[in-house]
């Protein structure tokens, strides 16, 4: 990536970090130094994330710029006014009241060759918000949030980035005791629906409305052309977040928990925490281990989103000119967007996933029946779309092959109904079927070999991830999971 012209590579420690979301006022933040860890020492590094602040390579070992420090939260850099944001949310569909960054802290603002870019220390100590935790994140949750991060940046899925993990000794617990972490991480902005929730549910309308316009001034001023900027704003969210849903149906992604404190009003990735790729495909997949009602499953994600915007939606309400019953009417109707975008999204995203180049009826009912034959077979997501590009590799996964084989009939009719050509089918679906995913046996096994003291396989792993359209060095990193890959479980402390 190379900076215009206007970005000055930095040499020296970066400056002089504004902070555009501090300038709303206290009500939004508590301002506060970040509690930092004891012999911190680096644990990974993205140097693409890096390029993407416009940083130098040797940002992390530069003398001048006392990085790992900064960066595990015992130093600042001058000009940073750490501080931690208020929000509320539905958890699990409950309204949960306040909540906030309980263990995340804004540092500032940075000019970057691709805009204003906030970064972010996760697991920096203690904040009014923290409630009953105790502020921090653990190597384990940090190294598979890092990993992921970066993951979803290759494969072309809108998420907050992930710069750097440092590490201590410090001891944190959880289910058993573990070992402290900080993620440093980045994204235009780390507003989310919770924090029009709170405003809203707190009658705090004026701050509501401040709020509402400075993230359209700031992140989305076309809507400003709009005869209602509000409503704009919401059809523009709701339009993002049907597109990132779709994106993660298309590779078989578990949030595993989307509440609406953890959903980015720029439909960004955001929190990952029980997060899971799909191995044997069921669309009841559920991947954190604490959602016992199975709300986030895989299928049950698309209708989170929306029950999510219509929270966001109720919000938004007192923003709202006239009567509240026609203003209500005018915000849902806004929602309508969510549908037809998330729905056009989808087959897209699944017509180029089999290679299809135009779209023809019926493509749902053969979209359809093959998720079906995948579900039946509970054949694996990620290598079943890969190996599709070569109908007999596919067949080859089925124990009961006269389904597939009725499938596959329909489907090379189809193919031939567009004239298409094998070579570059095969090349277009392997530029949109990944290789490789973050599947939870890989990040395990990075995280073991981290707890030992080996931070090797981060570094390695993430390399592969980059690369996820690539057959992979290590053919298994593109197989099937191990065996002992069936006992991981995640929960939200993961």
């Amino acid at each position: 990536m190379n900076a215009p012209a206007t970005f000055q590579m930095p040499t020296e420690p970066p400056a002089p970090w504004p902070n555009r979301f501090a300038g709303l006022g206290a009500a939004f933040f508590t301002e506060l130094p970040a509690t930092g860890m004891p012999a911190p020492h680096w644990v990974a590094q993205s140097a693409a994330c890096a390029e993407l602040l416009g940083w130098p390579a040797d940002w992390a070992t530069h003398p001048d710029w006392n990085a790992l420090e900064v960066l595990s939260g015992n130093a600042a850099w001058p000009g940073m006014r750490p501080l931690a944001s208020v929000y509320s949310g539905h958890q699990f569909g409950v309204w949960a009241g306040q909540l906030g960054d309980g263990r995340a802290l804004l540092l500032g603002e940075l000019d970057t060759p691709n805009g204003p870019m906030e970064l972010q220390l996760k697991g920096a100590g203690l904040t009014p918000y923290s409630r009953m935790g105790d502020g921090r994140a653990v190597l384990r949750s940090s190294i598979r949030e890092f990993l992921c991060s970066e993951a979803f940046a290759a494969l072309g899925i809108p998420t907050t980035r992930a710069l750097c993990i440092t590490g201590s000794t410090l001891p944190v617990r959880r289910e058993t005791m573990e070992t402290a972490a900080v993620v440093t991480r980045v994204a235009p902005s780390f507003v989310r629906f919770g924090h029009f929730e709170h405003f809203a549910h707190t009658d705090q309308h004026a701050a509501l409305r401040k709020l509402a316009d400075f993230f359209i001034a700031e992140h989305a001023p076309e809507c400003l052309e709009a005869e209602s900027p509000y409503v704009a704003l919401l059809e523009k969210v709701a339009r993002q977040t049907a597109e990132l849903i779709a994106d993660w149906q298309a590779v078989g992604f578990c949030h595993g928990v989307m509440n609406t404190d953890n959903m980015s009003m720029l439909g960004l990735t955001l929190d990952y925490g029980p997060f899971g790729f799909m191995d044997g495909f069921d669309p009841g997949h559920v991947c954190n281990h604490s959602d016992h009602q199975g709300r986030y499953a895989y299928a049950r994600q698309p209708n989170v989103g929306f029950w999510n915007l219509h929270a966001l939606a109720q919000a938004m309400l007192p923003l709202m000119d006239g009567p509240p019953e026609a203003a209500g009417e005018r915000l849902i109707a806004a929602l309508e967007i969510y549908k037809s975008s998330f729905t056009t999204g989808l087959m897209a995203r699944m017509r180029a996933k089999l290679g299809l180049a135009q779209a023809l009826e019926g493509d749902q009912l053969l979209v359809d029946d093959w998720l079906k034959l995948l579900a039946a077979g509970r054949v694996d997501f990620t290598i079943a779309f890969r190996r599709l590009a070569d109908l007999g590799a596919a067949r080859d996964l089925f124990l009961d092959r006269e389904p597939f084989d009725a499938w596959a009939l329909r489907y090379q009719a189809r193919l031939d109904a567009e004239g298409s050509v094998v070579g570059e089918r095969r090349s277009r679906m392997n530029r949109i079927n990944p290789a490789v995913v973050l599947r939870n046996h890989l990040a395990e096994g990075a995280i073991r070999a981290a707890e030992a003291g080996d931070f090797s396989e981060i570094e390695r792993l993430l390399k592969v991830l980059q690369a996820p359209f690539d057959e992979p060095v290590l053919a298994s990193d593109a197989g099937f999971p191990p065996d002992w890959a069936q006992h991981l479980e995640v929960s939200c402390s993961s």
